[in-house]
């Protein structure tokens, strides 16, 4: 394999691994909720979610592949200290998640082959950290997350062309939306590059040995493709959601985007449903385990020595408290407004530090991504405080 070969699979990789780590359990139940509060409104509120997006990762992963450090790293240089709560806040809340992608990924054996959910999690577990057994983890992840990735992007586009969701009308409102909610764009925006999510395909490429100043278009072109995909399976999902709610059928609250897959396909549909959300649950359970230990890995060596052993342990203790506690709703409900708050916070350190020569050297950072990144910060972190607030109170 030449060296461009193997630059644009990790690219791919890790374009795919930002992508498939934010299309969870989560990232389908709220799309199906939100088309079914919203309408074709929805797509606005998709497209400001994406420009958003786009500009929290430019800056995200051009900053670390320039400064060639991890964000904890980066974090600690700016304030000793810094870098470790960060860490620990990622990590928390990455756990968290990751309870919530095992038993998706349970469910999603369930819907298949009518087992057990906890068995389903389990068989999830052992394929998951089978992926960090393997010599060359990294590659294996890079290419596990693009099949996955692709087999929901197929699916998703099948099922919204079965619902025969009315595009006229979607393409009109995502410009001129007769209903808008802050709240849904915040959960959209934070539930794509929120909490760990931000950094893991920047710091597959640091991995991947892909960083410094002559890598920048690399990280651009990496950033920019994580993003439109997670946005493809987004749109597709919403299209599909759309059709069903605009011929007036019922959505069951009770697993809102099976009720889609069923009334868009019927039981095939209901069964690519189980398809669609295992392949979402295992990829998002390799993002979170290895994206929040690669927070932990700078701090010892012997965490870098083992650092395969330690996303194995992540995902265990997931798999375990899932099956003997379940899914904490309201510790996932909390966790999910702190994510919120993470990412201004994490944002914010990438942006000072863009202008921190012990940082990133000689290197010049765009104005128009700074205010962008500052404008992201400033919207997220206001409606960051009210979700949190509004969860608590």
């Amino acid at each position: 394999m030449s060296n461009q070969t193997r630059k644009w699979s990790v690219l791919l990789g890790a374009a795919f691994l930002m992508a498939t780590s934010a299309v969870g359990p989560g990232f389908l139940t709220q799309t199906t909720v939100f088309t079914q509060s919203l309408g074709a409104s929805f797509g606005f509120v998709i497209l400001i979610s994406i420009l958003l997006d786009i500009g929290v990762q430019l800056n995200v992963w051009r900053i670390i592949t320039v400064s060639e450090k991890r964000a904890q790293d980066i974090a600690n240089i700016l304030l000793p200290g810094l870098g470790v709560f960060i860490a620990v806040l990622i990590v928390i809340g990455g756990l968290a998640f990751n309870i919530g992608n095992v038993g998706g990924a349970g469910l999603g054996f369930q819907v298949l082959f009518g087992i057990d959910a906890k068995i389903g999690a389990l068989i999830a577990a052992v394929i998951s950290i089978a992926v960090f057994l393997v010599k060359e983890a990294g590659k294996l992840m890079d290419r596990f997350a693009q099949i996955m990735g692709g087999v929901m992007i197929l699916l998703m586009v099948y099922v919204a062309f079965t619902s025969h969701p009315p595009v006229g009308e979607a393409a009109l409102r995502t410009i001129m939306p007769t209903e808008l909610d802050p709240i849904a764009i915040v959960t959209l925006v934070g539930g794509t590059v929120g909490g760990y999510i931000t950094f893991s395909g920047g710091h597959r490429l640091l991995d991947a040995n892909i960083k410094g100043r002559s890598a920048i278009p690399d990280a651009t072109r990496g950033a920019v493709s994580g993003i439109t995909i997670a946005s493809i399976i987004r749109i597709f999902l919403f299209l599909a959601a759309l059709g069903v709610v605009s011929q007036g059928l019922a959505i069951n609250p009770d697993n809102p985007p099976a009720s889609v897959f069923q009334l868009a396909a019927g039981n095939i549909g209901y069964k690519l449903f189980g398809v669609v959300m295992l392949a979402a649950a295992i990829t998002s359970i390799i993002g979170s385990a290895y994206t929040s230990v690669s927070f932990i890995r700078t701090f010892h060596p012997a965490i870098a020595k083992y650092e395969n052993w330690i996303i194995i342990a992540f995902i265990v203790f997931s798999t375990i408290v899932f099956m003997t506690i379940g899914q904490p709703v309201k510790t996932l409900v909390f966790v999910g407004a702190l994510n919120g708050l993470i990412l201004p916070i994490t944002l914010t350190i990438m942006l000072i530090a863009a202008y921190k020569k012990k940082v990133v050297g000689e290197y010049k950072h765009p104005v128009w991504l700074t205010i962008f990144g500052w404008f992201v910060v400033v919207i997220m972190g206001i409606m960051g405080v009210y979700t949190l607030i509004r969860e608590l109170f």
